[in-house]
């Protein structure tokens, strides 16, 4: 199965994208799911119909869906969360409010995503289209996974086994609640055994991740930040969608003509920045575009003859190479600096941090007993050297 996740700043037009993408694809054939990742779904807006949590059947071979994000949080972490409550109104919390607080941070973000997954495997789609939350949002849900996994594996492992053995015990004794060993149990399944698969999901060659633009500084900004980010973690993009371009006759009003000039110079910089990746184009609409035949139309002017469902680049990953005395790892950092770069070697992992992202590598066992000797960002790809120790074999 093909999967597309469009992700991009707030308002600069994810939600038609993702929309039109689907639409060309089912009209093309494709059997096609596109899912609202968002919590402020505003999927059924744009394709004008009533959509609830499981998939819509809208048209031929396009189905629809808004993912029901309480309910599937509750499905997930119930165990989890219903112990979090029980703590709270415990400490003399209104029930309303410990509900809200007992919300882990991240959760939302992995339950929606476990739902797009399992209704586009379910469903023996050939294309799923997702669209996903604001920029920061998106790649908090697509990052999460593999964060949580590693920050949670001893922990819980630990907590668990604990709470077999001293929670009887303890209950006779203090009257606060005390967690049961399948809450540990239950988080571990999630966070081990589903986290594990949404990784998969998400950083399969046939999932690509598109950065939506306008022709706006701060908007353009962001999206390098992300373009970075999703390098870091190994997800791939594979194109850059410019929305909202005015019309070549704009230029010609005088109201118009700096105005058009700037975006001309916007969508030149974006296609220098982001290459080799392809750029696609969408122009200012003179009104909204909602409904299948509109959404078409978009499509049919953004895509062009590009198939919506091809992977339209592959952009390099993660390399491990031998070399004289040591080991190299090459990592692509599109649009890093070496001021935002933290580099380090705990144990047997590499740990990258670019900004506010930070990434844990685990080493093969050849060089995880080397050291860091050296880390220089030249260009878009960060190469960290390891030699063995002074003395060391």
């Amino acid at each position: 199965m093909r999967v597309v996740l469009y992700t991009g700043k707030g308002g600069v037009g994810k939600t038609t994208t993702a929309a039109a993408t689907a639409v060309h694809a089912a009209r093309s054939g494709r059997s096609t799911l596109v899912a609202s990742a968002d919590s402020a779904h505003s999927l059924g807006d744009v394709l004008e119909r009533r959509l609830g949590p499981r998939p819509s059947h809208l048209a031929p071979n396009l189905d629809a869906l808004e993912v029901d994000t309480p309910s599937e949080t509750q499905r997930h972490w119930g165990a989890v969360r219903d112990y979090l409550i029980s703590l709270l109104r415990y400490q003399g919390i209104e029930e309303v409010v410990a509900e809200e607080l007992a919300l882990l941070p991240g959760a939302e973000e992995i339950t929606t995503l476990l739902a797009v997954e399992a209704y586009a495997r379910e469903g023996g789609y050939d294309f799923a289209v997702v669209d996903c939350a604001p920029t920061d949002s998106a790649l908090r849900l697509l990052t999460l996974p593999e964060v949580a996994r590693g920050a949670f594996r001893v922990l819980l492992r630990v907590q668990g086994a604990l709470a077999s053995i001293v929670t009887p015990l303890a209950r006779n004794l203090i009257p606060v609640p005390l967690p049961e060993s399948e809450v540990f149990r239950d988080a571990e399944h999630l966070l081990f055994r589903k986290l594990r698969r949404l990784r998969d999901f998400v950083g399969d060659r046939r999932t690509s991740v598109r950065l939506v633009v306008t022709p706006e500084r701060m908007v353009i900004d962001e999206a390098r930040r992300a373009h970075t980010d999703l390098a870091l973690f190994e997800l791939p993009c594979d194109a850059v969608v410019m929305n909202r371009l005015l019309p070549p006759a704009a230029a010609e009003e005088d109201f118009f003509r700096d105005w058009a000039r700037l975006q001309l110079e916007r969508l030149v910089e974006v296609e220098e920045l982001f290459a080799p990746l392809p750029v696609l184009t969408a122009p200012l609409q003179d009104d909204e575009v909602t409904g299948l035949d509109r959404l078409a139309e978009h499509a049919d002017r953004l895509f062009g003859a590009i198939e919506p469902d091809a992977v339209l680049s592959t952009a390099p990953r993660i390399r491990f190479e031998a070399e004289d005395g040591g080991y190299r790892v090459e990592v692509p950092l599109p649009h890093a600096g070496s001021g935002d770069l933290d580099v380090a070697k705990i144990d047997d992992e590499l740990v990258i941090g670019t900004g506010t992202r930070r990434r844990s590598l685990l080493l093969p066992r050849r060089i995880a007993h080397l050291e860091l000797s050296q880390a220089k960002l030249g260009g878009d790809l960060l190469v960290v050297h390891f030699t063995a120790a002074p003395g060391g074999r």
